[in-house]
């Protein structure tokens, strides 16, 4: 088995090294956390394969080689989860397994448009999770799956018609707002999963975007936030917070009806007419939050939700979807 030689040697690694109880735990935790974004990807890519032929890619638009590169895909995300079973069998208490999911996926074109998404969370999940690693060799891990999936991700974004690298540096996500993503597409757990419930990482509620028939776009586009008022109207101002690269911007919503919004409008003055963000383009995430400065869990009332941004006026021409 290729990789047999370096399981080993992380196995081998864990045991003999002392940490702390603590540390231990953490990195156990961390590496739980790792493993249930990957069981995620590699079923996803695995349900994938099996639903649609290399002919209805093709017939999609996603000439070949893409199906192949698809399959390099998939096959890296089972490489990534027997990788992290491995080191996590070897060190730590369990291994959460694969739960069962709910992708939502209807044709080749949808099931790539999610890839790319997965792809992003998944380089957001490890660079947010980085700086929490104590063991050094697992860091080393941890970054080597880590340029391995936003390679992905720009093949992904590329084949799509996105521009596969928009901004200069990746956005990180803590474990709370990334266990929240994934949490939307899980249905249920396997009864013999003991592990899975002791992990301290929480999801928060869903954040529902209205649909629009126009693609998003930096320093232009509004967005509602659809039945949020209804929720969260009550815990006095509410802020919509963007994430992008490094940055973060917060924007006061408005009040309409059952629905929170940004950007322009008919009842939209002062900071809550701003609509997304200048510079803020790709993969862009948004939750909304309790304080004005401070993103953190205390302050976040929900999941982050995820846009598309293209730079103003460079969005296609064509609607991007039907509502």
């Amino acid at each position: 088995m290729r990789y047999s030689i370096a399981f080993a040697a992380l196995a081998a690694t864990a045991s003999a090294r002392s940490v702390s109880t603590r540390q231990a735990r953490d990195d156990c935790d961390i590496l739980n956390y790792a493993l249930t974004l990957e069981h995620l990807e590699n079923t996803f890519y695995r349900q994938g394969v099996a639903n649609y032929s290399q002919g209805a890619f093709t017939g999609a638009g996603f000439a070949d080689p893409f199906y192949k590169n698809l399959l390099n895909i998939a096959a890296d995300e089972k490489v990534h989860v027997d990788y992290l079973t491995a080191a996590i069998t070897a060190a730590c208490p369990c291994a959460v397994k694969e739960a069962k999911y709910a992708f939502g996926t209807t044709d080749p074109k949808s099931f790539i448009t999610l890839s790319a998404v997965l792809e992003g969370v998944g380089v957001s999940a490890y660079l947010g999770a980085a700086a929490s690693i104590a063991n050094k060799l697992y860091l080393t891990v941890a970054g080597s799956i880590l340029t391995v999936e936003a390679r992905h991700a720009s093949y992904i974004r590329s084949s799509l018609g996105q521009r596969p690298f928009p901004e200069p540096f990746d956005t990180p996500l803590s474990f709370n707002p990334v266990f929240s993503l994934a949490a939307q597409f899980i249905t249920g757990f396997d009864p013999s999963d003991t592990c899975t419930t002791k992990l301290p990482f929480k999801p928060f509620p869903a954040l529902a975007l209205e649909c629009s028939q126009y693609y998003y776009e930096e320093d232009r586009s509004p967005i509602t936030f659809t039945g949020a008022a209804k929720k969260y109207g009550n815990v006095g101002q509410v802020y919509a917070v963007f994430f992008s690269g490094l940055d973060k911007a917060f924007i006061p919503v408005r009040t309409t009806g059952d629905d929170f919004k940004i950007g322009p409008g008919s009842s939209a003055s002062g900071d809550n007419a701003k609509p997304i963000p200048a510079g803020y383009t790709g993969q862009v995430y948004v939750a909304l939050t309790k304080s004005a400065t401070d993103a953190s869990d205390a302050n976040l009332l929900t999941s982050p939700a995820i846009v598309e941004v293209y730079p103003k006026g460079q969005a296609p021409p064509n609607p991007a979807k039907k509502c």
